[in-house]
């Protein structure tokens, strides 16, 4: 399976499709999430390996084409000297060193191309990994104001004025119910005073007339 095949087969759309419809949106989210930093690393040593190996050959193809000028300045340098013979092996070595040049660099476009071509995708990686840290975000903080809404309307679906009204006046009664038995409970005590409180309230009235009578007769000898 090619490293980048979640990148062509799981565009953003797709994903956000695919959330959509799931039970429980953020455990899917973050496991594509999990997914995509795997395949991110992955990507990154591809990536790595293809431009190790791109170096690699601009390397040889720039040896080969120092090579190519040192061989031609020492062809001329021996032909100036008059050395045919040294001029023609320059000349050998330079011939040689062209071909490899021409090699060396076809391979060096091909695995630039390559290597570009991985860069381009690698970064649309770590922007749709980018995009989808941030979707989590908002879905966790939808999430959860979805959730405390279901709550708040599961607590208020048997509550309503009416009853609250009706529980009201159904305390009120009980609360006058009481108090109408504490009056009764008052006034029952008072009809069964014992005999004993009413020889003492009797002798506390008598007192009360007898020393008024005094009272009174002691301002008529006056």
């Amino acid at each position: 399976m090619s490293i980048f095949k979640r990148l062509r087969d799981l565009t953003m759309s797709n994903i956000n499709a695919i959330i959509d419809k799931a039970e429980d949106p953020i455990k899917m989210t973050d496991q594509y999430i999990r997914d995509m930093t795997e395949d991110l690393e992955d990507a990154e040593k591809a990536v790595a390996a293809q431009i190790a190996i791109e170096k690699k050959f601009k390397q040889l193809y720039e040896e080969q084409e120092a090579l190519v000028n040192k061989r031609n300045q020492q062809a001329h340098t021996a032909a100036q000297a008059g050395n045919a013979d040294l001029a023609r092996r320059a000349l050998e070595e330079k011939k040689t060193a062209e071909g490899k040049l021409t090699e060396y660099k076809t391979s060096y476009d091909q695995n630039k191309a390559s290597a570009d071509n991985l860069r381009s995708k690698l970064d649309e990686m770590r922007k749709q990994l980018s995009q989808m840290k941030s979707k989590r975000e908002t879905l966790v903080a939808r999430y959860n104001a979805a959730k405390a809404q279901t709550e708040i309307n599961k607590a208020m679906s048997g509550f309503s004025s009416d009853s609250a009204t009706a529980g009201l006046k159904r305390m009120e009664e009980k609360m006058l119910q009481a108090e109408a038995q504490a009056e009764a409970s008052n006034e029952m005590s008072a009809g069964n005073k014992s005999l004993d409180d009413e020889f003492e309230k009797l002798n506390k009235d008598q007192g009360v007339e007898d020393e008024l009578a005094a009272l009174m007769k002691q301002y008529e000898k006056q």
